[in-house]
């Protein structure tokens, strides 16, 4: 009898899941003619896709803008992005404004399903009705593709879109941006454009068992794509405060005098979208996460962190036979030392960089093999040495800047860490 009542609840329960999830579909139109949008939605509309990336991820290798197919690992699967240009049979042609909005306010596609988390519809729901308009017109004067969009591989029962429903009454907040009366109108379209449109936490936040960001832990670093976003918060471990300033120029051209280069997905994030924005828009996300961060606080120790990064500088002479000395000497002491007292700049010191000072190695290790630049974008250019130097070539080189270029423990599990980054076709052991 226990058995049977315990086996009716959980049919009730699952019955008022699928009836909470249930959302209609939107009657499809057909494709609105480019010259039903006006001039400035459309380049409004070209800001905010390039502020959000939304070519990178919905773009797949040397495929077509915008004709989806490029694949995230979820933890659950591989989730592919989706086909977001206008053509009416795979694309989003036959999507009403209406239909647009739903999907980026609140995860439901134009057919009613549930779209994954992956898609950050969770940031997106903070857009205004003039910004989701603005981003709609874009894309429906974009040319259209023919691609069917990829399977995903996130199996049962996370692949029920049903149950997503679900998911979002336990992990969305549905809404508008609200304005923080307390904060400067320059702080608030910061934290408009980082809370919204630019879905910072969406990388920077470490996620829970089931996906969803961790509400308490907003910006606190998480590891995405065999690379770790690193905090923009307090926890922040560069030995340098992360200034307004610094974050401007970062965020305008991928570089930091006293923070090093944007590599990785963060160089595709900076040059293809971020430094498409206006000033003012740069300023405004610099006073949001210079505020987060409390760089104010740390001002106070900012020349004496310079004053010891610089002095790590000069360790390197008659540690030729060291190991891991000898390897820093002959691949990189070229471009990242000095041995004037005071250089011009500090670019390019690796006793100021949170790739050596970070709890995580993913970034050195990705940064050692992968290099920096080289692609056609902007910036500094640095070599990718997989193919030169071994796994334990490079866990030398880790242990020995770690320990020489920062006051953190050593790393662990370094041969583990790096052997899981070797790309396929390269130097191993």
């Amino acid at each position: 009898m226990i058995k049977r009542i315990l086996i009716g609840l959980a049919v009730l329960l699952l019955a008022g899941c699928f009836g909470l999830s249930w959302r209609p579909a939107v009657t499809p139109i057909a494709p609105p003619k480019a010259d039903s949008f006006t001039p400035t939605q459309v380049a409004q509309g070209a800001l905010l896709a390039a502020a959000g990336n939304c070519a990178s991820c919905h773009s797949a290798p040397g495929g077509p803008a915008y004709g989806g197919g490029l694949g995230f690992e979820t933890g659950f699967g591989l989730a592919y992005s989706t086909n977001i240009s206008p053509d009416p049979a795979t694309g989003i042609g036959n999507w009403s404004e209406a239909a647009f909005s739903r999907a980026m306010r609140e995860g439901v596609a134009r057919d009613g399903s549930h779209l994954l988390p992956v898609f950050p519809y969770t940031h997106f729901t903070k857009l205004s009705d003039d910004d989701v308009r603005a981003l709609y017109a874009f894309f429906m004067t974009r040319p259209a593709v023919v691609a069917e969009d990829r399977v995903n591989t996130i199996g049962f029962p996370y692949n029920v879109r049903a149950l997503q429903g679900g998911w979002k009454l336990l992990y969305f907040d549905a809404g508008v941006y609200q304005t923080g009366a307390a904060k400067s109108v320059t702080w608030n379209r910061g934290a408009y454009l980082a809370e919204g449109i630019t879905h910072c936490a969406a990388c920077h936040t470490p996620r829970n068992r089931f996906g969803a960001e961790q509400a308490k832990a907003a910006y606190a670093g998480a590891p995405f794509d065999g690379w770790f976003a690193p905090p923009l918060n307090a926890a922040n471990p560069a030995p340098m405060p992360w200034t307004q300033q610094d974050l401007y120029d970062y965020l305008r051209s991928g570089e930091s005098e006293a923070h090093g280069v944007a590599a990785g997905v963060m160089a595709s994030v900076v040059h293809d979208g971020l430094a498409k924005l206006p000033d003012a828009d740069l300023q405004a996300l610099a006073t949001y996460f210079a505020d987060n961060n409390g760089s104010a606080a740390r001002a106070p120790t900012a020349a004496a962190a310079l004053s010891l990064a610089m002095s790590r500088r000069l360790v390197d002479a008659g540690r030729e036979t060291e190991p891991g000395a000898n390897l820093y000497l002959a691949a990189c002491a070229a471009c990242h030392y000095s041995p004037a007292a005071q250089p011009p700049a500090v670019q390019g010191s690796l006793a100021l960089s949170t790739a050596i000072t970070s709890d995580d190695p993913s970034n050195f290790i990705q940064t050692v093999m992968h290099g920096v630049g080289g692609t056609g974008l902007p910036g500094p250019y640095m070599p990718g040495f997989a193919q030169a130097l071994t796994d334990a070539d490079i866990a030398q080189l880790a242990t020995y800047l770690r320990r020489t270029r920062s006051d953190q423990p050593a790393w662990a599990n370094l041969p583990a860490a790096i052997a899981a980054r070797r790309p396929p076709n390269t130097t191993t052991p």
